[in-house]
């Protein structure tokens, strides 16, 4: 065989090797399930079918690591998409599987999803329990699945607190976790909510619960408030909550978007590009949002009492 022929033949081997390696580590294998609650905000805020089809599509279109498949569902997911899920990420007004019907059921499903090593990502209100949700003392499995929850001002064992925060600055809490890969400190308009609820430790985090991102709030009275976190679970899973993005506009932030996007490639078991997830700045006309800037209900006059002519 001459020198020619090995050497192509060597090449040939090498580019196979490469791409089989490209395969191996692009994600090929992981499905993203992301299923959008039920909502009820004005337009610009809480867009979470929108938020949704941009998520999908900033998943399946990442510069730096192909491969990824993502289902977008406005229903509680069938037994297929819930096994073949790498990863499942909520969005909605509250923890969507307590808000669909057959809410037990729901969580009995998650709980399979779980035990397997599933992982499991809430953005922003969706993060949030109810006082309907929880036991007395605060009890739910999302607390063990993602190690830490938005507490609405219903629940009877803490309140967190949700408010508009202008020019709030985010700043990475864990710089070396794979998580903060190529994202910066930056500042926005948002509604970060505050006092989250990480359980019965006196205010800090839970076992293998890490701080990713922190904020300086309320201005007037500023206490360093945990806003995104993440947890290695014992099942082998990981969870990853971020209680931003209130204002749909807020996605055309690179940082903030490749800091969730992180994050559920993260919590779906894959290795985080080193200078994190690069997408391209995503057409916010493309995924139906009802509107691309904040519309405030009008205020309805009150009403008249009976018998009022």
């Amino acid at each position: 065989m001459s020198r020619d022929c090995i050497t192509k033949k060597l090449a040939l081997l090498i580019s196979v090797a490469a791409m089989l390696l490209s395969s191996a580590v692009s994600g090929n294998d992981a499905r993203v399930l992301i299923v959008v609650g039920p909502t009820d905000h004005p337009p610009g805020v809480h867009e979470c079918a929108a938020d949704g089809r941009l998520l999908a599509h900033c998943l399946e279109n990442m510069e730096n690591l192909p491969g990824i498949e993502a289902d977008v569902v406005e229903e509680w997911p069938g037994k297929e998409l819930q096994d073949a899920a790498s990863t499942v990420v909520f969005l909605g007004d509250g923890f969507p599987p307590n808000r669909f019907p057959n809410a037990d059921q729901n969580l009995a499903d998650l709980e399979g999803m779980m035990a397997r090593g599933c992982g499991i990502v809430c953005i922003h209100y969706a993060t949030g329990l109810f006082g309907e949700d929880v036991s007395p003392k605060g009890e739910h499995p999302l607390l063990r699945w993602m190690g830490g929850y938005f507490a609405h001002k219903s629940c009877p064992h803490h309140q967190s607190v949700a408010k508009v925060f202008h020019d709030a600055t985010i700043t990475p809490a864990a710089p070396e976790h794979p998580v903060s890969r190529g994202w910066n400190e930056f500042v926005f308009t948002d509604e970060p909510y505050i006092q989250n609820y990480f359980g019965e430790h006196g205010g800090e985090l839970g076992p293998n619960v890490t701080a990713f991102a922190t904020s300086m709030l309320p201005p007037e009275d500023p206490k360093k408030e945990v806003v995104a976190w993440g947890i290695d679970r014992e099942d082998g899973g990981r969870g990853f909550g971020i209680v931003m993005l209130h204002f749909y506009k807020n996605w055309l932030l690179e940082d903030l978007r490749r800091f969730i996007l992180n994050g559920i490639v993260w919590s779906a078991g894959l290795e985080v590009p080193e200078d994190g997830v690069k997408t391209a700045k995503p057409d916010l006309d493309s995924f139906g949002a009802s509107s691309l800037e904040f519309i405030p209900r009008k205020k309805q006059p009150p009403k008249a009492p009976k018998g009022t002519p």
